[in-house]
């Protein structure tokens, strides 16, 4: 393992920061606030007076800010000191801004990695925690070691230098419908005066069956064969009505969902009610 600077201490930041801290790598820390430095300083870490001295303390440099433009932003007066160094981003953005990240970073003579934290920082180094990069795949085997340490479940995803961030985007937006899912559920049970936490268990378990039905909706994908459906387009869409009515019923507003009714609707307008609700795909790609 190798010696770490860690640019940014959001939350998730100072969970990265404290992992290297925790495995006894000498790590050093730089954020625009330099008090929230103190609790790392506390737990041995060193502070950099400037990101130019945070650059130059380690041949890792991880780089985790809101976006790809506000690390561009962060590093451009220590782009001096990246030649010859590792840059590591973990943050948010398209696949384009990675690429042009990239670029700017071997134009400045360093090795480039980009990745994604899939998980909540109190889970940054647990054994199970996934994270996955891409980039140079010699430079992700040179500092395996070293980023093993923020997860157990590090993986390589390519040499491309946007797949991180492609997958980040494909499977990032997962969260936020299921979540206002679950906030509606809440809603409902809440109105009738029932706690929230009663919707807990029996939500978990909806969320592995739908997980237990992923493979089979992805070879449906793949292949192209949307004939034989465990789950009709049709099937959602004779229950449109319901959910609407459960709404009213409840006094919940549940117009957050009409772009998904209206998928639903079009795709039983183009003759697609038999197949299966993965057919979908093929109106998003349209889209």
């Amino acid at each position: 393992m190798t010696d770490v600077t860690v640019l940014g201490l959001g939350s998730m930041g100072a969970a990265l920061a404290g992992a290297f801290v925790d495995a006894g790598l000498r790590t050093t820390v730089w954020n625009r606030t330099p008090e929230k430095a103190a609790p790392l300083v506390a737990r041995g870490a060193e502070r950099a007076a400037d990101v130019a001295g945070a650059v130059a303390a380690s041949p890792l440099v991880v780089a985790c800010l809101t976006t790809y433009a506000a690390t561009r932003e962060a590093l451009e007066p220590a782009a001096g000191a990246l030649a010859g160094r590792t840059l590591v981003t973990l943050n948010s953005g398209t696949p384009a801004a990675a690429r042009d990240l990239a670029a700017w970073a071997a134009g400045h003579g360093a090795r480039f990695l980009d990745g994604a934290v899939k998980n909540v920082p109190s889970a940054v180094g647990a054994p199970d925690t996934l994270l996955y990069y891409s980039g140079d795949r010699a430079v992700f085997d040179e500092h395996e070691k070293t980023l093993r340490v923020l997860g157990g479940d590090t993986v390589h995803l390519g040499e491309e230098p946007d797949l991180a961030a492609l997958y980040e985007s494909a499977v990032g937006g997962i969260l936020l419908p299921a979540l206002l899912g679950f906030l509606q559920g809440a809603a409902l049970v809440t109105a009738r005066g029932l706690e929230a936490r009663t919707l807990v268990p029996y939500s978990v378990k909806w969320l592995e069956m739908i997980g237990s039905v992923l493979p089979e909706l992805a070879r449906e994908i793949d292949s192209g064969d949307y004939g034989e459906p465990a789950s009709a387009i049709g099937l959602f869409h004779a229950s449109l009505d319901e959910e609407r009515a459960l709404g009213d019923e409840a006094r919940v507003d549940v117009s957050w969902q009409a772009p998904m009714h209206d998928l639903i609707e079009r795709a039983v307008a183009q003759g697609r009610g038999d197949q299966s609700i993965s057919a979908l795909i093929e109106l998003l790609r349209a889209a």
